[in-house]
């Protein structure tokens, strides 16, 4: 029972809840007057009830008084014994206190001693420790032992290599293999790890094979030397003990390699990267390597950064001048052999290129900051890589691991420089400045824009198409990118070329041209618009002032000149781009862009490429170029289009005074009533004419020439043959006879200012004006003919009006509908 509950019960009653209580129960007993009749007997219920409770409650009250005594005593009682178990637990913790004082570790703070627990713990822990490092001292000694014995054994010179010579390491191996099999792998947190003591015990066995080998190569190299190695060798003329030495120290090398082969099995992939190759070529190579280092890996004025090509033609000639001795002597111990599919002359060159690796691997980085000397060492790279296969060697027939890219080319020597992403990126910026340096450095020179004359060499002209200097400039600056990047094994390298270098050239130069052809236009135009002689200033100083003759620039032979050479310049690279779209090189590169999806994804990126189209293995039918071409035969197409408008525009404009006035009649009453009267106004256009043609002559090449007159021609023809003819008022004989003689004259005129330069002689100059000439027959026919002409060609005869027409006045092209026009200018027609 708790204190609570004790001081409810012993509270005295609540008076007023009582009287409550009493009063809620009468009212509920009696409710009426019946009621009250047992009124008498509830009184005595309740006083009899009234006293069984006053004896509970006196009974209760004895009660309690004694239960209140005794329960002081008990408290009375605990608290005495909790006093003394406190007292008891504070005297605990002081002597454990002064327990835990006593057993302080060393490995506290403090300057306590250590106990002598943990000085015996300290001791039984080193024994252990000592007893494992003896343990592991005796295998470390033993493996030891067993390698001294194994190189011992084979040291003499004349012993041949087999399993009894090198039963001591054989010993030795399989002790190694004991402790490998004995030391179990540990596990921590990290997972298993090897114990370092077995990593030990297989490197004391690797470098017991390594002096083994090392023996064996300096009894060859010693032997080597008495035949003149490292020197050019002439093998016959050598002592026969000393070739047998040779032969004798060549076999025992190819023997212990083979048995190595046999009974290490996978023991020697922990070196395989230092030492591949046959033994015995090796040790040959090792006398080549240390000139090498003295020559090119030391303070000798032969160690230059600027001077690669030196140690690779160095290279070059040792593999060249050892080749005999090697295809004869080397070869045949080799094939009599286990290894008789290696050639010797491969092996001994392949070899040969670690040299030249460990070299380029720490030169390049110094050549970074230096793209000129990087692009020269990556040059010469390529080309020793380029002369060893020209000398036949192949990687196939060696015993190095398969060393071809995917793309099955074998990378090379340069494969290490270009292999790298850092080094490959940093070469292609510098040929990228390079070309994007000589690019402006062309287009900004004085004679940039110059028609390159007749004395220049020009083999490398297509036929025989005159350019600009800046156009073979051009063409000749991405031709070297072509030979610097075409020897790269890997197609992407060549396409990072291709895109990064050389079609922006095109594209750069194609935009030149193009800008200097919208500044004509733009000149031209604006003569055009402007006010006559208001655009009238010329290059020169007057009076302290600089002026520029605008007009001069577009108009005349300087105008067109322009305008060719833009043409020249533009055709000139289309014609050599045309030629190296059928480059094996490019045709190959663009099969391998149309077969390879990451190819084929960098081609479509690209807007100066064409989409390929072709599907896996099929022949792609468009070429590498033809995206670019296309935009250089358009360009092509708009400058020949200018000089066309350029030359017939001003010649027209000339032909404006002659076309306004008639022709002069001749006079009736003079003594030659038949003399031709020619106008004066037509001396101008003709000598235009004749200019033109005359620098287009010695400007253009007769392809050229020959598109440009046609087009030229035509245009003009027609314009006179409907200004003079066609579309001016009715004439009579004499004034035809006046228009044949002008359109002979404009004949001649370009016969004479020709001199032969078209294919074809005169028929192929007359040509153009054949329309022309066959109208100004018609307009001149008189008599006999003109009868003719006009009965045939307005009368009913249909059939045979060609024949009629070639009867009267010779061939005729034109329909008959035109030549009604015409013949309806003359006066005399009465049709």
């Amino acid at each position: 029972m708790t204190s609570v509950q004790i001081r409810t019960f012993s509270a005295p009653p609540d008076i007023r809840k009582i009287h409550e209580k009493s009063r809620t129960s009468l009212n509920t007993r009696f409710r009426s007057l019946d009621d009250l009749d047992e009124l008498e007997t509830l009184v005595l219920e309740a006083q009899q009830r009234n006293d069984d409770l006053q004896n509970k409650f006196s009974l209760s009250r004895s009660k309690i008084a004694t239960l209140f005594v005794d329960t002081r005593i008990s408290a009375g009682t605990y608290i005495d014994t909790a006093q003394e178990l406190s007292l008891l637990r504070h005297s605990l913790t002081d002597d454990l206190t002064e327990l835990s004082q006593e057993l302080i570790s060393t490995l506290s703070e403090g300057e306590s001693k250590s106990t002598l627990l943990e000085d015996i713990e300290t001791l039984h822990r080193n024994l252990r420790e000592l007893q494992s490092v003896k343990g592991y001292v005796q295998v470390i000694e033993h493996a030891l032992r067993l390698s001294e014995r194994s190189a011992e054994q084979i040291r003499s010179a004349k012993l041949t290599i087999s399993t009894t010579s090198l039963s001591e390491y054989q010993t030795l191996q399989a002790f190694v293999k004991q402790v490998t099999e004995a030391c179990s792998k540990l596990e921590d947190d990290s997972g298993d790890q090897t114990l370092n003591l077995v990593s030990f015990v297989k490197d004391i066995l690797e470098r017991a094979w390594a002096k083994i080998q090392d023996t064996l190569s300096g009894h060859l190299n010693a032997s080597a030397e008495k035949i003149g190695w490292p020197t050019a060798v002439d093998y016959p003329s050598a002592s026969v003990e000393d070739r047998a030495e040779f032969e004798h120290a060549f076999r025992n090398l190819l023997r212990l390699q083979n048995w190595g082969e046999q009974n290490r099995g996978d023991q020697t992939i922990h070196v395989s990267a230092k030492r591949n190759g046959l033994y015995p070529l090796q040790a040959l190579v090792h006398p080549i390597a240390l000139r090498f280092k003295y020559h090119f890996d030391s303070t000798r004025p032969t160690n230059r950064l600027d001077k690669p090509e030196w140690y690779f033609t160095h290279v070059l000639n040792v593999a060249h001048e050892h080749r005999t001795f090697m295809e004869t002597v080397i070869q045949r111990l080799l094939d009599s052999s286990d290894y008789r599919n290696i050639k010797a002359w491969h092996e001994f060159t392949y070899l040969l290129l670690p040299l030249l690796s460990r070299k380029l691997k720490h030169t390049v980085p110094a050549l970074l900051s230096r793209p000129s000397l990087l692009a020269h060492t990556i040059y010469q790279a390529l080309t020793f890589d380029a002369a060893l296969l020209d000398e036949g060697f192949l990687i196939q027939e060696t015993s190095a691991p398969q060393q071809l890219n995917p793309e099955g080319k074998w990378e090379g020597v340069s494969g290490m420089i270009i292999g790298n992403d850092e080094w490959f990126e940093a070469w292609l910026r510098g040929e990228q400045n390079f070309a994007e340096e000589q690019y402006h450095e062309i287009i900004s020179t004085s004679d940039a824009w110059l028609i390159a004359g007749a004395e220049q060499d020009q083999d490398d002209v297509p036929g025989d198409l005159k350019a600009t200097h800046s156009a073979r400039r051009i063409c000749s600056l991405i031709e070297q990118v072509t030979d610097r990047y075409s020897p790269l094994p890997r197609s992407m390298q060549c396409i990072s070329f291709l895109l990064s270098v050389q079609l922006p050239l095109l594209h750069s130069y194609h935009g030149r041209i193009s800008a200097s052809l919208d500044a004509f236009e733009t000149l031209s135009s604006a003569f055009v618009r402007a006010v006559p002689g208001a655009l009238s200033v010329s290059l020169g100083k007057e009076e302290g002032r600089v002026h520029v003759d605008n007009r001069g620039l577009t108009s005349g032979v300087e105008g067109v000149q322009r305008l060719c050479k833009a043409l020249l310049s533009a055709k000139y690279v289309e014609r050599t781009i045309r030629g190296w779209a059928e480059e094996l090189f490019f045709v190959e590169l663009w099969a391998e862009i149309n077969h390879k999806d990451e190819l084929r994804n960098t081609a479509l990126a690209n807007p100066l490429l064409p989409d390929p189209k072709a599907e896996r293995e099929e022949i792609p039918e468009d070429t590498l170029f033809d995206e670019v071409l296309a935009r250089y035969d358009r360009l092509v197409n708009r400058a020949e289009g200018m000089i066309v408008q350029q030359v017939c525009g001003e010649i027209e404009g000339l032909l404006k005074a002659h076309f306004s006035t008639l022709s002069p009649k001749p006079d009736s009453q003079s003594d030659n009533a038949d003399e031709i009267s020619l106008s004066q106004t037509l001396l101008a256009p003709m000598a235009l004419l004749s200019s033109h043609l005359t620098f287009l002559r010695t400007s253009m090449s007769q392809a050229i020439l020959t598109n440009l007159y046609r087009r030229i021609i035509s245009r003009l023809a027609d314009h006179i043959l409907h200004r003079q003819i066609v579309y001016r008022s009715r004439f009579d004989v004499a004034e035809g006879k006046n228009i044949r003689a002008e359109c002979e004259l404009w004949v001649e005129t370009c016969r004479i200012a020709l001199g032969g330069a078209l294919p074809g002689g005169r028929a192929r100059i007359d040509t153009p004006w054949t329309r022309l000439l066959q109208a100004a027959s018609l307009a001149s026919a008189e008599g006999d003919a003109w009868a003719t002409v006009n009965s045939v060609t307005f009368g009913t005869q249909i059939d045979d009006w060609d024949a009629a027409m070639m009867q009267a006045i010779g061939p005729i092209e034109m329909g008959r509908e035109e030549v009604m026009r015409i013949l309806r200018r003359r006066e005399d027609c009465n049709y």
